[in-house]
């Protein structure tokens, strides 16, 4: 694992708290955006804090692919996929340090506070960029206190050198936020 990974251990403990519960509602953040049916993305899940409640947003008839570089991060996932009633509805996914591996087609996916942890972000965007629908949805964000404004402002420019388009600036507390598009206009 990188040195700038969050270790799953520090995660686990300090990722799902009543504060985070207050500050980071996946409802408030991600429901505008995951309707069911869909298949949504949720890259670096860590515990799963967003995709729990995707996989209730999706439905039945719909899948979260929970993507991680970390082994532990994923079987907290499941545990609590399992324990939520909605495991059958999450396809877990470990990643490589350097690549998705990703085989789906997907309407959204969710990077949240962890693209600065990411050595190649161009090959990560890429990636995603050719994992959306076109019309696919790509909701960045980033904590302030790792990531600088103007490297975000860089992270956002590389999404748009592979191909993405801005199509809003969502209010996410504590957090840089974007919303981006693959394709036309929508």
């Amino acid at each position: 694992m990188a040195p700038h990974v969050c270790p799953w251990w520090a995660a686990a403990l300090t990722i799902d708290t009543p504060f985070r519960r207050l500050l980071h509602d996946p409802q408030k953040i991600v429901g505008p955006y995951v309707e069911p049916g869909m298949t949504v993305i949720d890259l670096g899940c860590g515990v799963g804090w967003f995709s729990i409640p995707m996989a209730r947003m999706v439905g039945a008839e719909g899948k979260v692919i929970a993507v991680d570089l970390q082994p532990q991060m994923l079987e907290i996932v499941r545990r609590r996929a399992t324990k939520a009633g909605v495991v059958e509805r999450i396809q877990f996914h470990h990643c490589e340090k350097d690549r998705l591996g990703v085989e789906a087609e997907a309407d959204f996916a969710l990077v949240f506070a962890m693209l600065h942890e990411v050595p190649d972000q161009d090959r990560m965007l890429g990636e995603i960029f050719r994992l959306l629908k076109s019309g696919g949805k790509l909701l960045l964000a980033e904590p302030p206190l790792h990531v600088s404004k103007r490297a975000f402002a860089r992270e956002t420019a590389v999404a748009e050198e592979v191909g993405f388009r801005i199509v809003e600036r969502p209010r996410v507390r504590w957090a840089k936020a974007v919303l981006l598009a693959k394709g036309e206009e929508v």
